[in-house]
């Protein structure tokens, strides 16, 4: 199985407002990088859309580790919420409905066919990729408010 590195970020100007993602893809030294961007979103949507283009990127299985500074990210999934969820038609603990059901359900998708694990790491602390996928997604996010 190949060994991927995934780097992603998410942005948003207001919460819902313009955002935008970033993502990059390190396979044995090479790099590719993918952004995108919604007129109307929220951070949250963004930071998931960033993991979800990563891995759909991928045209076989592969072991992957996926880096990110969104904690709601990396606990949606380290912390098994996100198939809590799933498992309870996405409604959470609470008793309230569980946001980004779709975009939640498309990773978990991929989750079955990727080997994949989620690190968390502290945003705008210098991390290189971290900071390119944070300029992607700002990129991204400006486009998006443009239009």
């Amino acid at each position: 199985m190949k060994f991927v590195e995934i780097y992603t970020d998410g942005a948003c100007s207001g919460n819902p407002g313009p955002g935008g993602y970033g993502t990059i893809l390190v396979f044995r030294g090479l790099e590719k990088e993918m952004s995108g961007g919604e007129k109307s979103t929220t951070n949250n949507r963004m930071e998931l859309m960033a993991a979800i283009v990563g891995l759909e990127a991928l045209k076989e299985p592969c072991k992957v580790i996926l880096t990110s500074d969104s904690k709601y990210l990396v606990d949606g999934i380290n912390l098994g919420w996100a198939r809590s969820w799933r498992l309870h038609n996405w409604v959470k603990s609470d008793k309230k409905p569980a946001l980004n059901a779709d975009l939640w359900g498309r990773l978990l998708e991929l989750l079955e066919v990727h080997d994949v694990t989620f690190a968390w790491i502290k945003g705008h602390e210098g991390h290189p990729y971290n900071e390119r996928c944070d300029r992607l997604a700002v990129e991204a996010r400006d486009a998006a408010a443009a239009l």
